[in-house]
């Protein structure tokens, strides 16, 4: 069955800077309820409550998106002594969303299934909000594959598990085909800002996001297992020739939504092990927490360096 390709169709059909659907229905409809966030157009002003975001960070842990606020508000001179974040979706379990000034922070959760519903609810949030010029970044962890650990890789293109650039997903029982291409330029410009920073290694690459966390990504140490690590390795290798220098399970519902509905998204994890000398992370506790500190500091000093706060070595 021939998949339908719609990426770069939906792509090319948002010509302004508001935050565009790829969906006629929403303008139809009276309220529009984000259950998952819950919101709703008919009890939230959207314009006022967020019609000033211009940078929106999504990550898979709440404790993690709300350290990232705080550590973005310190930043960008927003922060006040006692000041309190609160939790923008208070009355749900599912995310946990948290904003200072430009700034939006909100989880995803694990995997595709799981980021693809916030992503849409989210999406048309900034819709709502009538947003502009947003640039979306999501900030996590990853297993590396050929890397030192605590390198933080820019994606490049987010590969699916046969290193195919595409999100193939069953729309009315027929497979949909969507590209996974990221912004060049914005992969350019963080680059250039891991340059500034000096404070870890830092390099672009492609991601392979996979729909599971154990057979998925050929680990040995999962309930099941049906290959030998002469399988793995032969399979880790030929994701390494293929660009891919790092693993993780929500890029490609994010590259792929993202540029369906016109957003600039970048993708930026660190790698916590190199996923070619082992499957199970030894690395003690307080120097992970650094590490995954590392993509928000790189995001950190992009979005200063926007808003003109940055100190850029001369």
């Amino acid at each position: 069955m021939a998949a339908a390709r719609a990426g770069e169709e939906e792509l090319g059909s948002h010509n302004d800077c508001l935050v565009q659907l790829s969906n006629p229905n929403i303008a139809t409809m009276k309220e529009d309820i984000l259950y998952h966030l819950n919101l709703s157009t008919g009890t939230h002003d959207f314009p006022a409550m967020f019609g000033d975001v211009k940078f929106v960070c999504v990550g898979g842990s709440p404790t993690r998106m709300k350290s990232f606020i705080k550590y973005i508000g310190a930043e960008l001179g927003l922060d006040r002594p006692g000041m309190d974040y609160p939790n923008i979706c208070a009355g749900t379990d599912r995310y946990a969303m948290y904003k200072v000034g430009p700034v939006l922070s909100i989880s995803h959760g694990m995997g595709v299934p799981s980021i693809s519903i916030m992503l849409h609810e989210l999406i048309k949030l900034l819709h709502h909000a009538r947003c502009s010029d947003v640039t979306v970044f999501r900030i996590g962890t990853s297993g590396g594959i050929g890397l030192e650990p605590g390198s933080v890789v820019i994606t490049r293109q987010a590969l699916d598990a046969c290193f195919k650039p595409q999100f193939e997903q069953i729309v009315l029982g027929k497979p949909v085909v969507r590209s996974t291409d990221l912004d060049e330029q914005l992969v350019l410009e963080l680059m250039q800002c891991s340059v500034e920073l000096s404070e870890f290694p830092t390099v672009v690459g492609n991601t392979m996001c996979t729909l599971d966390f154990y057979e998925g990504q050929a680990r040995l140490d999962g309930a099941l297992c049906s290959y030998t690590e002469k399988d793995k390795q032969a399979y880790l290798q030929a994701a390494y020739a293929a660009g891919v220098r790092n693993i993780e399970m929500e890029s490609l519902a994010f590259a792929a939504m993202c540029r369906a509905c016109g957003l600039r998204a970048a993708v930026v994890c660190v790698a916590y092990l190199d996923r070619l000398q082992g499957d199970q992370i030894s690395s003690p506790h307080d120097l992970l927490a650094e590490y995954q500190q590392r993509p928000q500091r790189l995001v950190s000093h992009f979005i200063k360096k926007r808003l003109g706060k940055a100190r850029v070595p001369s």
